[in-house]
C-alpha cells in the first residue's frame, strides 16, 4: 500500500534552518507529483509546496517563496523541503503528500503521519 514517512521536523529559532524527509514506498514515486502541506494550530491546510515528477516544475505560494525549496531524489524516492529564514508563522504540522497526477496542483490521495516544526526563541 502506498506509504509516506515523513522526518526531520524539530524545535528552532526564528531565522534557523531545518530540512524535512519524506520516504515514500508503495507506488512508482518517479511517476507522481509530490507536495508539502502544512496545519499551524487552529488553522487550516495549506500547500507550502508542489513539485513534478520530474523534479523540473516547482510551486510555492507566496508565504514560504524565496525562503523553502522543494527537492525530490527519485533514485532514493524520497521527497525532500529545506526551509530556511524560518518564522514563528511557520509553526506547523508537516505532511508529505501523494497527488493524483504528474504534474503540479493535482489533488491530493495520500498523506503521512506528519513531522511537527516548532519556530521559537
Amino acid at each position: 500500500q502506498v506509504q509516506v514517512v515523513e522526518s526531520g521536523g524539530g524545535l528552532v529559532q526564528p531565522g534557523g534552518s531545518l530540512r524535512l524527509s519524506c520516504r515514500a514506498s508503495g507506488f512508482t514515486f518517479s511517476s507522481y507529483s509530490m507536495s508539502w502541506v502544512r496545519q499551524a494550530p487552529g488553522k487550516g491546510l495549506e500547500s507550502v509546496s508542489d513539485i513534478d515528477r520530474g523534479g523540473d516544475n516547482t510551486y510555492y505560494p507566496d508565504s514560504v517563496k524565496g525562503r523553502f525549496t522543494i527537492s525530490r531524489d527519485n533514485a532514493k524516492n524520497t521527497l525532500y523541503l529545506q526551509m530556511n529564514s524560518l518564522k514563528p508563522d511557520d509553526t506547523a504540522m508537516y505532511y508529505c503528500t501523494k497527488t493524483m497526477g504528474s504534474v503540479v496542483h493535482r489533488p491530493v490521495d495520500s498523506w503521512g503521519q506528519g513531522t511537527q516544526v516548532t519556530v521559537s526563541s
